[in-house]
């Protein structure tokens, strides 16, 4: 089981199949509303909860744990990108991309949208840090599939190394 926690002890346990799904639906809406460095990052971290690379069972992240940044402005705009991009999966933006009909989906994104929603980026630990670096952040694009990719530390995206998931555009 894959685990993404928020705050007040409320958290996301997904099967790993479960937590495919849910990495890439939110992987096309991050992809085409990434804009700011945060958000570049966050995307890379999305790239890293890839179970095809870093193994089944073993990815997940604390919204405790990430950089949301050091003033109340940054902060802020962190949180408003992440439910942005949650609200675009929602829409079920991209969907139709897909080879298969994501199941359980919408409730998983309903689930942790409400778990950001709740969360107070204020709140995050100090020095506590899974968000990838500035250097790190997922700024190439998969030409094939149109989302950001996982360089620098794979040269694959989530739906290349999968190779089922994704029905590209002609």
């Amino acid at each position: 089981m894959n685990v993404f926690r928020g705050g007040d002890g409320r958290y996301l346990e997904m099967t790993n199949g479960g937590t495919a799904v849910f990495v890439d639906v939110l992987m096309l809406a991050v992809s085409d509303l990434a804009h700011d460095p945060w958000d570049f990052r966050f995307a890379a971290l999305l790239t890293l909860q890839d179970q095809s690379i870093m193994g089944r069972g073993v990815v997940g992240f604390g919204l405790a744990d990430l950089d949301w940044g050091d003033t109340p402005q940054e902060r802020a705009a962190a949180k408003d990108f992440l439910l942005r991009v949650l609200d675009l999966a929602l829409s079920r933006h991209r969907w139709e991309e897909l080879s298969y009909e994501p199941p359980r989906a919408e409730g998983y994104l309903r689930t942790y949208r409400s778990m950001v929603e709740e969360f107070d980026p204020a709140a995050a630990k100090a020095g506590a840090n899974v968000l990838p670096g500035p250097q790190d952040a997922a700024m190439a694009s998969c030409v094939r599939h149109r989302v950001l990719g996982a360089l620098p530390f794979w040269e694959a995206c989530v739906f290349c190394t999968d190779g089922v998931r994704f029905i590209p555009a002609p």
